[in-house]
């Protein structure tokens, strides 16, 4: 029984580390990587979807991103979606692909995406806490249905708060990458 709580614990927390992925994917640190536009959808035929399931999207340079739609009818609305969004990128449409040129970032833009990687990170940490209440919980009914002994029942909680702390461990250690990564020059 505990094993089980731990086990489908340790699956929840693991996927809040894919999520962290995700967020600091999406976070600018001066390199052109296609990642980069991931979350910004454009409207395809009335359909809110993702650009990079309607183009090809490559990083040829390292401060260029291209995007190669399969549909070139699309090119605007890719366009209009990007210039929307909130990373301040400035697409250039030659009627074939766009191109993106992203600036090199400013000391205090730098800061600005440190400091909003932090609050991704704390969003995600508190995430881990709360899936370790949620375990604690569990276990804590197991021991109160007499399902397991007292001993088990720390024993599981210390368990889970191992887990815990090793998955805000791993939070931190993403930050730290995330953080060098956006400071480098």
């Amino acid at each position: 029984m505990i094993k089980q709580v731990e086990k489908k614990t340790q699956q929840k927390m693991e996927e809040v580390i894919d999520e962290v992925k995700d967020d600091f994917d999406q976070i600018r640190t001066g390199r052109a990587k296609p990642s980069l536009i991931e979350g910004i959808t454009a409207d395809y035929y009335g359909t809110k979807t993702p650009i990079n399931q309607m183009a090809k999207v490559s990083a040829p340079e390292p401060r260029q991103l291209v995007i190669q739609p399969w549909d070139d009818g699309v090119l605007e609305d890719i366009e209009k979606a990007i210039m929307k969004s909130d990373l301040d990128l400035s697409p250039n449409n030659d009627g074939e692909v766009i191109r993106i040129n992203i600036p090199k970032l400013t000391e205090e833009k730098r800061k600005e995406y440190v400091s909003l990687a932090n609050d991704k990170a704390e969003e995600h940490r508190i995430e881990i806490r709360n899936l370790r209440r949620e375990a604690n919980d569990e276990l804590e009914e197991l021991e109160t249905a007499g399902e397991i002994s007292e001993d088990n029942y720390h024993r599981g909680l210390e368990n889970i708060q191992d887990l815990t702390d090793e998955y805000i461990a791993k939070v931190d250690e993403l930050l730290d990458k995330k953080e060098e990564a956006i400071l480098a020059i």
